[in-house]
């Protein structure tokens, strides 16, 4: 039976306690959950399928997910954030329907933390990169919902998709280690910024013909903190800023060497996108 590692990075996570225990109560195949506490000190259930990586100092979100990678013993990796929670059987679910070059996203719920439950909100199952120029005081390449094509193929229940928030991802351990060399480098990207987007495009793009894939037939919740309970992962506006700008310069202007495909032919596959223009090439002078 091939094994599912989990890999958490945490810091400063309120709910790192509530995540382990449902990872490790809804699985039914083989897992082990690599917990990353980047600079503090967490109680964590005991568990022989636990595993708990200690940073003294913080290194930031890409170094602890890159550590839990060092750890884990997987054929596939599942990354989360620290204050989720899962289908029961989410890991078999996950395993059944993937490709070496896939990344694959469960549907996605809102958590309601105090009880640990779902919120009443449609589910996200689909989300397009948002258009830069709509905010070009801020250019990035985010992934916003994308409810109208969720609505539209709500019967397709394993689909490509174009982006995804980040919060959760699964793939093969070939594509993290084989495809996807160099993932969660800092340069440029600083500690937190640009994950979802270079593995997304990394996959898109590459030379290994990848997709990015939602799976309807599993979901996970992720809590939005907001107000109440604060970004635990905390970031200024000095540090968010310049890895930003960083991704979208890169991947905006195709300076990635190793593309197959430029990302016109990512705009192009999914074209009509809400709120991009018809001739945003155009506009852009792409050729």
């Amino acid at each position: 039976m091939s094994r599912v590692s989990i890999i958490i990075p945490s810091r400063q996570e309120l709910f790192l306690p509530q995540t382990v225990a449902d990872l490790l109560n809804k699985a039914v195949g083989d897992i082990e959950v690599i917990a990353v506490l980047d600079g503090y000190r967490a109680d964590l259930p005991e568990d022989k399928r636990l595993k708990v990586v200690h940073f003294n100092r913080p290194h930031g979100m890409r170094a602890a997910v890159n550590a839990g990678a060092e750890h884990a013993t997987g054929e596939y990796y599942l990354k989360c954030d620290a204050h989720c929670m899962f289908a029961p059987g989410y890991d078999e679910a996950l395993k059944v329907d993937i490709e070496d070059n896939w990344v694959v996203i469960p549907r996605r719920y809102s958590l309601r933390a105090e009880t640990w439950s779902l919120q009443e909100k449609e589910p996200i199952d689909y989300e397009h990169i948002f258009y830069p120029y709509a905010h070009p005081d801020d250019l990035g390449l985010h992934a916003r919902p994308w409810m109208q094509r969720a609505r539209e193929r709500k019967d397709i229940l394993l689909d490509e998709d174009m982006g995804f928030q980040g919060s959760c991802w699964f793939m093969s351990a070939v594509h993290f280690h084989e495809h996807l060399t160099g993932m969660h480098e800092e340069e440029g990207y600083g500690w937190f910024m640009g994950e979802p987007q270079e593995i997304g495009f990394k996959t898109w793009l590459g030379p290994w013909e990848g997709k990015i894939m939602r799976n309807k037939k599993t979901w996970y919740a992720h809590l939005h903190k907001g107000k109440q309970w604060g970004r635990m992962y905390n970031m200024s506006n000095a540090s968010r800023k310049p890895g930003n700008a960083h991704s979208f310069n890169f991947w905006w202007n195709n300076l990635w060497e190793e593309r197959t495909h430029d990302i016109d032919w990512l705009i192009d596959r999914f074209m009509p996108i809400p709120g991009w223009p018809e001739n945003w090439k155009e506009i852009h002078d792409r050729e």
